[in-house]
């Protein structure tokens, strides 16, 4: 049996919100989108350059997938190769990202910002 990565897919509260934050700030396009049966919405993105999808999924309350956020949920996380770190992060930051890790409290290359729904960017060299 052979497995093949497809894509991440990660549970966002606001989708167009969500769709904005991907595409202005870290460069993703959107590929494709839709419903699921039971009313949910989601939609891929992906870098340019890159074969591995982002999925955004969006769940309507009476969902069977619908679940309250809860505290802690935010530490998935999305890592992302960049130049410089220092620079992404303070990117990220005036971007609309919020402070998880700076680069002052990190220990090696823990480098995290949040997205708007909590989850973590982390920033790689």
């Amino acid at each position: 049996m052979k497995y093949r990565f497809y894509y991440t897919g990660i549970r966002v509260r606001n989708l167009r919100r969500s769709i904005e934050f991907y595409t202005k700030v870290l460069g993703f396009q959107v590929v494709s989108q839709g419903t699921m049966s039971h009313g949910g919405k989601y939609v891929h993105l992906r870098q340019p350059g890159s074969r591995h999808k982002l999925e955004l999924n969006w769940y309507p309350k009476g969902s069977r997938f619908y679940t309250p956020y809860r505290k802690g949920e935010e530490l998935d996380h999305l890592a992302f190769v960049v130049d410089d770190v220092g620079k992404a992060y303070r990117d990220l930051l005036a971007k609309g990202a919020t402070v998880a890790v700076s680069p002052a409290q990190s220990k090696g290359t823990e480098v995290y910002a949040k997205d708007p729904d909590g989850i973590w960017i982390e920033l790689l060299s």
